[in-house]
């Protein structure tokens, strides 16, 4: 084995669970509504008690992922699998959250603030002990994840590697009403995670930027979701059971991972 494949794709979005709740156009379907806010329902225990909106979104898209590949919690255990987790917004949440805490009388403890509150809840809860790495930026950034995580698993780091996204904008809704020029409409909450395992195929990274055919596909059916942008095409991909470049965009440069037979294996 030399390099990586995707063995499975769980996807959580405001249009509901699974890419199969996604409309065919994403504006039309929004209908004049700029936010899709993605909900779940709580967890019990005390550890969840405190744990913000964006934690549990990761956890339960690990689950929808195990859940596509027929796997169990046991199959991501350990020090041999890796975790790379990419956002550019979910954070905002509990950050402005913490800071009007004290106007509104809320209670939210300080580390949830940070971007690794995300990625170390689901490592606690899926018992995730090996590499770990966190990407800050929208789309782009999520195919470096998935070169990085490819990485990790070509060089035998792991055995296998976890690259989850969320992104939430409901808190914070009133900045994007400010900024609208910085994001598309509607922006669409979501959660993705894809399981990396070796594989004979070597998935080829490129940047440049230009935009790539198709890019827009996965944007018109879901709408704007930033980071969760290519888990969600690489979902579409393996629905659609053919070979894909997976394109992000991010600033100004386009990233592309290509594997040559992403959809076709599956397990």
């Amino acid at each position: 084995m030399s390099g990586a494949r995707v063995a499975a794709v769980g996807v959580l979005t405001g249009w509901g669970e699974g890419i199969g709740a996604l409309p065919d156009d994403a504006e039309r379907a929004a209908a004049g509504r700029p936010i899709l806010p993605l909900r779940i329902p709580p967890r019990p225990g005390e550890r969840f008690r405190r744990a913000t909106r964006e934690c549990l979104l990761g956890l339960a898209s690990v689950e929808a992922m195990l859940e596509d590949g027929g796997l169990g919690r046991d199959a991501i255990a350990g020090d041999r699998s890796a975790l790379v987790f990419v956002t550019a917004a979910a954070y905002g949440s509990a950050n402005r959250a913490f800071i009007e805490s004290t106007t509104t009388g809320a209670a939210l403890h300080f580390p949830y603030t940070a971007p690794s509150a995300v990625p170390a809840e689901v490592a606690i809860e899926f018992r995730l002990t090996g590499p770990y790495v966190i990407l800050i930026g929208g789309a782009a950034a999520t195919v470096d994840a998935l070169w990085q995580a490819s990485t990790l698993v070509e060089r035998g780091v792991a055995d296998r590697a976890v690259v989850l996204a969320v992104e939430t904008f409901e808190e914070c809704g009133s900045l994007y009403a400010r900024g609208r020029w910085l994001s598309r409409r509607p922006l669409v909450e979501a959660a993705a995670s894809a399981l990396l395992v070796a594989a004979r195929e070597k998935p080829v990274y490129r940047r440049s930027r230009a935009a790539r055919a198709g890019m827009e596909s996965t944007r018109r059916r879901a709408g704007e979701t930033l980071a969760c942008e290519p888990l969600i095409s690489l979902a579409l991909a393996r629905q659609r059971g053919h070979p894909t470049d997976v394109s992000g965009q991010w600033r100004g440069q386009v990233a592309t991972l290509s594997w040559p037979a992403v959809a076709s294996q599956r397990d």
